[in-house]
């Protein structure tokens, strides 16, 4: 057995210092990948997990509103499309358990201490700044890197698992307004509009985008990673009907133009 692992003490205190008077709170600090958590699933729980808590204990000693991020890898094994939230929630990876924690805990907190929260149900978010060229990165900036930099694109499977990908802006707008109306709820919420994209059709956008074909290579599937995603919108596009999403197309261009532009500085 290895050494008991140490919760730091007075990260509540310290986060609470930090608020300060801050009406409303976005969390959004995480430590991302399934295959990450695969390979260290205790740091993963305290980041997602652990962390989630020390934020919710600060969050209700001074009464602001909170959002919390959550993920679609809740859904894990539960194979219907698309995905609603009142399906049963099957983890395949820490990762994926810690954030059903995170959003668990969240609404335990919503009950028990008459806080105003919300979890959102991330899906596939991209778009500019997002971090790429690491063996941890996401499909749309590790696609995007690889084809700006002459590498073929890895794809693990056969290219014909599907995501519903969201545009970063259009997070940011469903959060504003989330902050702005004080939009709490009690369940958690999907963040996506309810498209469905295969990785090889995203290939084929970012080689029209780029004007060249990219040159792609096949590697096993890796455990924990779900083969279809896409989100059922009723209840987000209910409680927030004056977001429009940024179509896929539109968003991948904006990513390239940015990772172009810092490819070249």
């Amino acid at each position: 057995m290895g050494p008991a692992v140490r919760i730091p003490r007075g990260t509540p205190d310290t986060l609470a210092a930090a608020f300060g008077e801050a009406a409303a709170i976005v969390h959004l600090g995480a430590r991302p990948s399934v295959p990450r958590s695969i390979a260290d699933p205790v740091a993963s729980h305290l980041a997602n997990a652990t962390g989630t808590v020390a934020v919710l204990e600060a969050a209700r000693r001074t009464d602001a509103y909170v959002v919390v991020a959550s993920s679609s890898s809740v859904y894990g094994a539960t194979p219907t499309l698309p995905k609603h939230e009142g399906l049963p929630t099957r983890p395949m990876s820490p990762y994926a358990a810690s954030k059903l924690a995170t959003e668990a805990y969240t609404n335990a907190y919503a009950h028990s201490y008459g806080m105003s929260t919300l979890a959102l149900r991330f899906f596939n978010v991209f778009g500019p700044r997002q971090a790429a060229g690491h063996a941890y990165a996401a499909v749309v900036p590790a696609f995007v890197d690889a084809a700006l930099h002459g590498r073929p694109a890895t794809i693990f499977g056969d290219g014909t698992q599907s995501r519903d990908f969201t545009y970063v802006d259009t997070v940011a707008a469903v959060i504003a307004d989330a902050v702005v109306r004080r939009h709490a709820d009690p369940d958690p919420m999907n963040l996506a509009f309810g498209s469905r994209t295969d990785l090889l059709t995203l290939l084929a956008l970012l080689a029209s985008e780029l004007g060249h074909p990219v040159e792609r290579r096949h590697e096993p599937t890796r455990p924990g990673d779900v083969a279809h995603s896409q989100a059922d919108s009723s209840r987000l596009r209910t409680a927030f009907p004056d977001i429009v999403p940024t179509p896929l197309d539109e968003g991948l261009a904006a990513t390239v133009a940015w990772m172009r532009e810092t490819t070249s500085q």
